[in-house]
């Protein structure tokens, strides 16, 4: 019998999970913790917290010694660091340019849509939402907006001094330094490019092995995707329920547009015109990535299996995937900077604050410095929101972003997806100007 293949699996756990979740709520939400069914839920969704909590260890696991042998094996085994330079400028020009272009498609849709106006005023509705919720907001949200508070203007800076790591055992150890360990893989991998004789091969040899071994640590822990996203997303539906969409659903929707827009527009014709790639084959290519990003919201945990993807299935040789993936797990977040863009402006819109097209500017150049200057830092999108609502002089910032928490979740899911599409499209457009990328018909055959 033919096996199903890995993205149809993990989309049909995500309908599971979503209809299990929705079954549960409707039946026993509500219901008394001390009764049968209050029990038989508790432990239901403590038994999906703990199972998934074991799934995205297992990938959290194998970042590190992923990145190290992807990068030192991508650049010693193929030319060295023949080209390196242009390869650098050519993956941080596409970055900036991909994310300055989703800034500027937020910018663009949520002025038109307003999701925070109702018939040319701000929407009082919206805003007694905003100070509903924060009264009803759990101590987790409130901590969470109480510590991105506590960070400065300063921490823009931090992306500079996170490339220099003082220890790199110990920035490997914190997911909030993995740029420290490319920036030290990188350079240990060109100075072991340039070691001569028996001594360079011995070790392109180590790691080149080492790399093939983690790839398929990486498929044993893609064969149990389905389990593990059928655990994270069945609490997370059924905590959040139809709630969503009653107070905030038109912002809600503003976000899931433009970023769709991002996604399904721009970045496809970037592949089609730049790249001179089959956008269609590409999201065929790198379907297992995708739903595996929607479901655990993170760049890094999902790294493994898109670097997988862009290899095995788009053809991208190691030497790019291996540079250009890594990185932008760390410092490209498209659907970070464009949902940025649009929660700000939304928050503007809601509490009447009029910003004029400078104002709108230091928004859009703000987005796109904080969705890489903290994007490695936990809770990153609410110290970004907050850092951009406090210098743009809009007032009650920790309230609205407490109010944003009870649909951020899903968003986090959408953006997430946005940020590692991206970065794949970024691998295989520069991958094609490097001319390395294996034809389709030869990786038939291989």
């Amino acid at each position: 019998m033919k096996r199903i293949a890995t993205h149809w699996q993990i989309l049909i756990a995500l309908v599971l999970a979503t209809i299990t979740a929705l079954i549960l709520r409707g039946m026993f939400n509500g219901t008394d913790a001390d009764s049968s069914a209050g029990r038989f839920v508790t432990g239901a969704l403590a038994t999906c917290s703990f199972v998934g909590d074991l799934f995205m260890r297992a990938l959290k696991m194998i970042i590190v010694p992923l990145i190290v042998t992807a990068v030192v094996s991508g650049i010693t085994g193929m030319k060295g660091v023949q080209g390196f330079g242009r390869l650098g400028l050519k993956t941080v020009s596409f970055y900036m340019c991909s994310s300055f272009a989703a800034i500027t498609l937020g910018l663009v849709v949520v002025n038109v849509i307003q999701p925070g106006m109702s018939g040319g005023e701000p929407n009082e509705t919206i805003k007694a939402a905003f100070a509903q919720q924060e009264a009803s907001a759990n101590e987790s949200d409130r901590g969470k907006v109480e510590e991105a508070g506590k960070r400065e203007g300063k921490d823009f800076l931090g992306i500079f001094k996170a490339m220099i790591p003082e220890n790199v055992v110990d920035a490997a150890s914190n997911n909030g330094q993995m740029l420290g360990v490319i920036v030290f893989s990188i350079l240990f991998a060109i100075a072991a490019a340039q070691l001569p004789g028996e001594t360079g091969d011995s070790i392109r040899d180590f790691f080149g092995a080492a790399n093939e071994a983690m790839i398929t640590v990486t498929k044993w822990i893609m064969s149990i995707a389905p389990i593990g996203v059928y655990a994270l997303i069945l609490p997370v539906v059924y905590e959040t329920g139809a709630e969503l969409f009653t107070q905030l659903g038109k912002y809600f929707f503003t976000v899931l547009f433009a970023l769709g827009l991002h996604m399904f527009v721009v970045l496809p014709l970037a592949l089609k015109f730049i790249g001179k790639v089959s956008p269609l084959a590409h999201f065929k290519a790198m379907r297992p990535a995708l739903l595996l990003a929607f479901s655990t919201a993170s760049s890094s945990a999902t790294l493994p299996v898109t670097m997988r993807a862009v290899q095995e299935k788009a053809g991208v040789s190691k030497r790019v995937s291996s540079f250009t993936l890594p990185l932008g797990a760390t410092v490209n977040m498209d659907g970070t900077a464009l949902y940025e863009c649009v929660a700000v402006l939304f928050v503007a819109q809601v509490m009447g604050i009029q910003l004029g097209l400078g104002s709108q500017f230091f928004i859009v150049v703000a987005a796109l410095l904080t969705s890489v200057g903290v994007a490695g830092i936990p809770s990153a999108s609410l110290v970004a929101i907050l850092l951009i609502l406090k210098n743009s002089g809009i007032p009650n910032a920790e309230t609205a972003v407490v109010a944003l928490l009870s649909v951020d979740r899903l968003l986090d899911m959408s953006r997430t997806a946005v940020n590692i599409f991206s970065d794949s499209c970024a691998a295989v457009i520069i991958g094609q100007s490097e001319g390395e990328i294996t034809p389709p018909e030869e990786r038939a055959a291989a």
